[in-house]
């Protein structure tokens, strides 16, 4: 029996800060004026400030004056004008999977518990237990996986050479792993390394998955805001979906809608028929009961105005292809900064990769070097957040790099 001085928790230690918001720790203690964060996943404007979206603001409004509306709990599989528009906006307004009743939708919180959720049901329903993960992948996605039940393996994706896709490699794992098992594949925008699969790529990738009866996951955390074009970026889900196969998909509107705090989301499986798709929505409900019971109202709230409503949905989308603009902006800007520079080596990656996320190909010896001297802060492996950046912070960017490179190659 502890004294009554001691804690009973007093054997704990401190956890380690998470790799990628411990840049963000990191960076607000440093008092220097010229710091610059490229460590957060959210998207900023050329001011470097939290965007929300007008489209945002005027659904927020209207739901506000709603004098009809109550703060009642929602159903354990959420909101169903959200459920049923989420799946229209991943699979098409014409996917035959829909039409079929094939799909279920559960409403979940952002894409993580949506990762979290499909996990958990495949670890107590699915005959294969383990989950091949791109390498690399989001920091995020082998604890969510091994937490839900799963045996977590790699498959190997990047390239440091060509600092591309490692295709080859990529077919080789996938082909060696056991018949059934789960593979968790990016949507689009591969994080952390930006480097997206060629639409030849993916079929060959779909072919080969279907040969083997290898269950896909995606995650697809930003639709519409890799590319600015919403089908485009759900093309390669759809690619799977018409083969008939079936399939879970995760959903965030964290980036695509600037929603990050509100935790919007939804888990999709697609099913062979709609007899399977009711029963495993009802098994979907026993998994999320225990865990949060139900989803929150508001910001499926937000996204159900906004994709029900044809005017409300143009805007967004314009809005959205704004912000996928700047991104490609500034990687041309910072591409054309290196190479006026002259810094040795070859940086068209920078505008080859797609998305929030640059895998710069910079190493930890030379992140810590920037950071010191430079005050510009990211994760070790040198992936840097383009929506970090601005117009005006390119050029200091640039220099780090060149003195990064020229003084620790």
């Amino acid at each position: 029996m502890a004294g009554s001085g001691d804690s009973v928790f007093a054997h704990i230690v401190l956890a380690p800060e998470d790799p990628i918001l411990g840049v963000t720790v990191a960076y607000n203690k440093d008092q220097s004026p010229v710091k610059l964060n490229l460590g957060v996943g959210a998207y900023r404007t050329e001011e470097g400030k939290p965007l929300v979206l007008n489209v945002v603001r005027k659904a927020e409004q209207l739901l506000v004056n709603d004098q009809s509306r109550v703060k009642e709990y929602l159903p354990i599989t959420g909101l169903a004008d959200f459920n049923k528009l989420s799946a229209k906006l991943i699979f098409g307004d014409d996917s035959p999977a829909i039409q079929e009743n094939r799909v279920t939708t559960v409403q979940s919180l952002s894409g993580t518990g949506s990762l979290r959720v499909g996990g958990e049901f495949l670890g107590k329903h699915y005959h294969e237990r383990t989950i091949y993960i791109p390498q690399p992948t989001w920091g995020n996605h082998p604890k969510i996986f091994t937490l839900a039940g799963l045996s977590v393996k790699s498959y190997r994706y990047y390239n440091p050479q060509t600092k591309g896709l490692d295709f080859e490699g990529m077919l080789e794992d996938l082909g060696a792993a056991p018949s059934g098992a789960i593979v968790l594949i990016h949507a689009c925008a591969h994080n952390p390394t930006g480097v997206d699969p060629t639409v030849e790529q993916w079929e060959q990738i779909r072919t080969l998955m279907r040969s083997k009866g290898l269950l896909p996951f995606f995650d697809s955390a930003y639709q519409g805001f890799a590319s600015g074009n919403l089908d485009s970026d759900a093309q390669p889900i759809r690619m799977f979906v018409a083969d008939g196969g079936e399939l879970l998909a995760a959903q965030s509107y964290a980036k695509n809608m600037g929603l990050y705090g509100e935790r919007v989301g939804a888990l999709s499986i697609v099913c062979r028929n709609a007899d399977v798709a009711s029963k495993v929505e009802s098994q979907l409900k026993l998994v999320i009961r225990p865990m949060y019971s139900s989803p929150p109202l508001h910001g499926a709230s937000i996204v159900a105005t906004i994709l029900k409503d044809r005017n409300m949905y143009d805007e967004w989308k314009v809005e959205l292809k704004s912000m996928a603009d700047r991104i490609i902006s500034m990687r041309h800007q910072l591409f054309d900064a290196l190479n006026s520079r002259g810094i040795p080596g070859d940086w068209s990656h920078i505008i080859k990769q797609i998305g929030m996320f640059t895998f710069t190909g910079l190493n930890p010896e030379q992140v810590a070097f920037m950071t010191k001297e430079f005050h510009i802060y990211m994760t070790s492996d040198g992936r840097i957040s383009m929506a970090g950046l601005s117009s005006s912070t390119v050029p200091h960017l640039a220099d780090a790099i060149h003195a990064a490179v020229t003084r620790l190659s």
